[in-house]
């Protein structure tokens, strides 16, 4: 329940400033009678494309909270979370950014996660199940990860290519739609018929398939680099013992909007092109092949 409510928030604050930055802009309609403006598309297609990114990018920490029950740790009650704090400060600095808030949230399975819409403004979070499942050397190693996925900018990285790949599903579904309606079932009539909504939402559907494929394909990309990070700030044989722990476990999961940003991800349901985490032999296997001299953040 309390996922659908996020989700319907969120969905909400996209359509507030959508609608707000397009009447800012004087963006008029797309549809011109029975003839398409591309201009004014566009422009469409870019503001909500961007809108839903950015809204969720802005809100992610607060989200992040509500869904996992991430408590930040303000004062320090026990050992284990001034651990957590000074570890975190140190690989901060290390990094060159100012040091994230640090969470932990309540789930059996190990796992953590890191999210914020800017470098200085960001969380750390782990689980409790990480906790007690891991060494301390192995649990530096996952906090380091996720030190380096804030250090890279990968989640604003990650908002941008996704504002831009939502820019073009809506823009090219739509001109599917119209050319499908107007020129092909030769509809006249001006506005938006039912097959130009039936079109639209079909061609977002396959276009937002692909869509997902570059974007998972991205963030596997960035876990190598995160790992690399990982590695410079606790070491390479912290990192490496920390993902083969992992092997042994069952990953938990997280939502949506974090799952990219977590220290390991289950395979998709849909096969491998729609993993957000590339597998972890061949995540170890990548840093057992890197020199010391090549692990760094940003």
């Amino acid at each position: 329940m309390k996922r659908i409510g996020l989700f319907l928030l969120t969905n909400i604050a996209v359509l507030a400033v959508a609608m707000i930055t397009l009447n800012l802009l004087g963006v008029g309609s797309y549809m011109q009678g029975t003839s398409l403006d591309l201009g004014n598309l566009f422009a469409f297609a870019l503001v909500f494309g961007f809108a839903g990114s950015f809204i969720s990018l802005a809100m992610s920490k607060w989200m992040a909270k509500m869904a996992t029950g991430a408590k930040v740790i303000e004062e320090p009650r026990t050992q284990d979370e001034r651990w957590l704090l000074e570890t975190v400060h140190r690989q901060a600095q290390k990094a060159g950014i100012k040091t994230p808030e640090v969470a932990i949230y309540d789930a059996p399975e190990p796992n953590a996660f890191a999210t914020g819409m800017t470098k200085n403004k960001s969380m750390v979070a782990v689980s409790t199940g990480l906790m007690r499942a891991m060494t301390q050397n192995e649990v530096e190693a996952v906090l380091g990860h996720e030190v380096a996925h804030i250090a890279n900018g990968d989640m604003v990285t990650m908002a941008l290519l996704q504002g831009v790949l939502n820019t073009f599903v809506i823009f090219f579904a739509k001109i599917a739609a119209f050319i499908v309606d107007r020129m092909i079932l030769k509809n006249e009539e001006g506005g938006h018929s039912l097959a130009f909504i039936v079109v639209d939402i079909i061609a977002q559907i396959l276009l937002g398939i692909l869509a997902s494929i570059i974007a998972m394909w991205f963030s596997r990309y960035r876990e190598f680099h995160a790992d690399k990070g990982g590695a410079y700030l606790a070491g390479k044989e912290n990192m490496i013992a920390a993902l083969q722990r992992l092997q042994t476990m069952q990953p938990g999961q997280l939502p949506d909007q974090m799952a990219a940003f977590g220290i390991s991800a289950a395979p998709s349901k849909f096969g491998d092109l729609f993993r957000s985490h590339p597998p972890l032999e061949d995540r170890i296997a990548s840093l057992q092949n890197t020199p010391q001299e090549k692990l760094k953040v940003a």
